[in-house]
């Protein structure tokens, strides 16, 4: 089996950077697109993945930097915007994603994988719409498209709002899930960014993917052999 290519913008955040390792323990190359001066964060990891500085707000500086990959995971985003400062829903979730869309029909990538988020109450509604919007507009623009609606995640170990315990707690209980629970708790980010790595390495990806499949996909058997 030939060895996937795979760039996930976005690279120097901790959901990239996360998503790096899980793609190199599935056997994958990986490729990543950090903002300028943001390579610092990639430690170590700058010695097993190639890695570039790219603007993805900026059309230009993604011109052929998909080239030769077969697929591209989006993952740059915000949950909070600053209107002042021009930094709006708008600008920060659906341009990105435009861009990157774009850069991915003009490069043939195979298949762009969006990082979308849940429907979740109490998460700011514009940001959602933004997702939303996002996701359309790739949809409508002809780009292969497989849409990951994730819940929020978090790092094990780590403090986190007790609102959140009670949430993953609750989306344990059968009874519940039933109702779309688990599909918005909280995520362990090790889960999802199995998830997400088995998924851009998937022959037929479905096209929409929620919590409840990341959770299938991360528990499957690894397939490929960890690189040595």
């Amino acid at each position: 089996m030939a060895v996937k290519r795979v760039l996930i913008t976005g690279g120097n955040t901790l959901l990239g950077l996360n998503l790096a390792n899980a793609l190199l323990s599935e056997g994958a190359e990986v490729t990543l697109l950090v903002r300028p001066k943001g390579e610092e964060a990639l430690g170590v990891l700058a010695e097993r993945v190639r890695w570039y500085t790219a603007d993805v707000w900026d059309g230009a500086s993604l011109r052929g930097r998909a080239r030769g990959q077969d697929v591209v995971i989006h993952t740059v985003g915000s949950m909070t915007q600053d209107p002042s400062k021009g930094l709006t829903f708008h600008r920060l979730n659906e341009v990105s994603a435009r861009n990157v869309a774009n850069m991915c029909i003009s490069d043939g990538v195979e298949r762009l994988i969006l990082m979308s988020a849940s429907s979740m109450w109490w998460v700011n509604p514009q940001y959602i719409h933004s997702k939303r919007e996002s996701e359309r507009h790739i949809k409508r623009s002809g780009a292969p498209l497989t849409i990951v609606r994730a819940p929020l995640a978090y790092t094990r170990g780590e403090a986190r709002p007790l609102f959140y315990y009670l949430l993953s707690a609750l989306g344990a209980i059968p009874l519940l899930n039933l109702i779309g629970l688990r599909n918005v708790a909280p995520m362990p980010m090790d889960i999802l960014a199995r998830g997400v790595a088995r998924l851009a390495l998937s022959a037929s990806p479905k096209p929409m993917v929620k919590a409840h499949d990341l959770r299938r996909l991360a528990r499957r058997a690894n397939p490929m052999p960890s690189p040595q």
